[in-house]
C-alpha cells in the first residue's frame, strides 16, 4: 500500500506559498463536495459539486478547478466515525488522496468532517430552505464548512 500522501497541518501551512486558495473537499459516495478559499486563505465559499462517476473523471474535473482557481493545496475532509476510529468511508478517503496524488503531488491535508454535512443542513433548514435546494447545495456547503474549520485553526495559530 502507498504511503499517505497528505501531511501534517503545520506542514501543510509551512508547504504553501504565502497567498493563494485552497479547495476543501467533502468526498461522498455519490457527490464531490469542493469549497474554494480566497487568496489570503480566510473565507471558504461553496464552488461545485462533482457526480462522482470514474475516478478518472473525479480527478480530472478536480485538477481542471485547481489549475482554474490557481489553487496551492488541498484540505481534505476524513469521516472519521464519532468516536475518531476510521471505518470504510475514511479508508476509501485515504484511496482517493492517495490516487489523486498519483496523479498529481501537491500539498494535501486531512481536516476532521464529523457533523459538517449535520450543520450545514440544519442551517439550511433553519433558512426555510426547500429540499431540492438543500439537496442541490449541502454538498459543496458541507466542503466550504470543512475548509472554513481549517483557514479558522490556521488563523488563530498564525503569529500576530
Amino acid at each position: 500500500m502507498a504511503a499517505d500522501p497528505t501531511l501534517s497541518l503545520e506542514d501543510f501551512v509551512a508547504a504553501l506559498p504565502p497567498f493563494g486558495r485552497l479547495i476543501g473537499i467533502d468526498l461522498g459516495t455519490k457527490t464531490i463536495g469542493l469549497g474554494l478559499s480566497d487568496g489570503r486563505r480566510t473565507i471558504a465559499s461553496p464552488l461545485e459539486t462533482i457526480r462522482r462517476t470514474k475516478f478518472t473523471a473525479d480527478a480530472d474535473r478536480l485538477l481542471a478547478l485547481v489549475d482554474e482557481h490557481e489553487v496551492a493545496g488541498l484540505v481534505i475532509g476524513l469521516p472519521l466515525n464519532m468516536d475518531g476510529s476510521e471505518g470504510p468511508r475514511a479508508q476509501a478517503t485515504r484511496a482517493f488522496a492517495r490516487n489523486l496524488a498519483g496523479r498529481r503531488p501537491m500539498p494535501m491535508t486531512w481536516w476532521d468532517e464529523r457533523l459538517s454535512t449535520v450543520a450545514v443542513t440544519r442551517t439550511l433548514l433553519e433558512a426555510d430552505t426547500s429540499r431540492a435546494r438543500r439537496d442541490a447545495v449541502v454538498d459543496k456547503m458541507a466542503a466550504a464548512y470543512i475548509l472554513q474549520g481549517f483557514l479558522d485553526r490556521i488563523a488563530r495559530a498564525a503569529p500576530i
